[in-house]
């Protein structure tokens, strides 16, 4: 089902991911589910065994391969249902890592990924606000030059922010230029927390993904040099722009995986559920089920794969990238519905991994651009 199945270090690398959830996550995975953080030392772990910023170049400290393999590590943890440490690993390396190294000054770079690939700096990033989410030209945090202190005043707030409990430093968005549209006046910033001036909020409480810890974050008059700036100033708009293909491809590649590890613990479970003096798979109506959902999930990856190579070729536009996170997180939400209708009151109590399953897949469709924008996206690069 994978188009990248035969490369056997990528196989070795699942494996590896496989034996490092066994050994660090799965007896304790619960528990941090309902403690609403994954523990800080996790973090370290997770460089120790080479499963962080695996893209960037050994002289940043990465292992200096391609995106299949950062791929290959959140898919594993997704088709486990450790969606909560997909979730944050996704935001830590496959958003945060690219922006850095694309864009950041060699001083930057030198000094933030080798900490990052260690585990030893967890990273954030600061998009969302209370009033804009997927509109991000309708963000209101300002960072303002001030002649007298030499600096950047930074001041706003932030919401719905992944790694915002654990973070050392967040990038946050900010509009520079109040004379010009946002896309031409905004510029992203490098924060170190903590800092004067700097709070963060509560861990928020949500549907799913409990232990992904997601916070409010708060600057009034953060003091920030021009070496803080990531890129250029006023360019941030479109540096945000350059990294959504990736951010939403690995998202429709989590759904996918997601999918699989559903249908195989929904197979297993039908095979050993007595039911009327036989087992629940021997129904029409479960194998028809099992045989739609199994159909729409092969669909689904092989549209992911063509996605993958796409991107390996640097040929995935945006349209595309929004097709793949639209479809697939759709199909996501369907499958492990139906899937959890099979498993009947079990379904619906929470010490079964069908159930965490569910309540994770329903933000699928929302963070990295809502289904709704997704549409948007598509259907103007249609008609444009």
């Amino acid at each position: 089902m994978n188009a990248f199945a035969n490369d056997d270090e990528v196989e070795l690398l699942k494996k590896s991911v496989q034996q490092f959830a066994k050994k660090e996550i799965a007896d304790h995975y619960q528990d941090w589910e309902k403690q609403g953080n994954i523990p800080r030392e996790i973090w370290k772990k997770l460089g120790e065994q080479g499963l962080l910023l695996s893209e960037i170049p050994e002289k940043y400290g990465g292992l200096g391969t391609s995106f299949i393999y950062s791929a290959a590590i959140i898919e594993t943890f997704s088709k486990l249902h450790y969606n909560s440490i997909a979730a944050n690993l996704s935001v830590h390396d496959i958003i945060i890592a690219q922006y850095i190294y694309n864009y950041g000054t060699e001083q930057q770079k030198s000094h933030y990924l080798p900490k990052m690939a260690s585990g030893e700096l967890v990273g954030a990033i600061a998009m969302t606000e209370p009033g804009a989410g997927s509109d991000l030209q309708g963000i209101k945090t300002t960072a303002l030059y001030d002649a007298e202190v030499e600096a950047y005043k930074l001041n706003g707030s932030k919401t719905f922010i992944t790694n915002g409990q654990h973070c050392d430093f967040v990038i946050v968005v900010a509009k520079t230029d109040l004379d010009v549209k946002p896309s031409r006046g905004t510029t992203l910033f490098i924060v170190d927390v903590p800092v004067k001036g700097f709070e963060r909020g509560s861990n928020l409480d949500k549907i799913g993904l409990h232990s992904c810890d997601t916070s409010e974050l708060y600057f009034d008059d953060v003091l920030l040099s021009e070496d803080a700036i990531l890129g250029e100033k006023n360019k941030g708009f479109k540096i945000l722009m350059s990294e959504l293909p990736r951010e939403r491809l690995i998202i429709a590649l989590s759904s996918v995986a997601a999918m699989e590890g559903i249908l195989e613990m929904t197979v297993a479970y039908t095979k050993e559920r007595a039911l009327f003096g036989t087992t629940l798979d021997t129904f029409q109506n479960t194998r028809y089920v099992l045989a739609e959902l199994q159909t729409k999930t092969r669909i689904h990856r092989s549209f992911v794969n063509e996605c993958m190579e796409l991107m390996m070729d640097g040929k995935l536009d945006t349209a595309t990238a929004s097709m793949a996170k639209l479809a697939c997180t759709e199909a996501q939400g369907e499958v492990v519905d139906k899937c959890l209708q099979l498993f009947g009151g079990y379904g619906y109590m929470t010490e079964y991994p069908i159930s965490r399953a569910y309540a994770d897949a329903r933000v699928q469709r929302i963070y990295g651009g809502t289904s709704e924008v997704m549409k948007e996206i598509i259907s103007k690069d249609m008609l444009t």
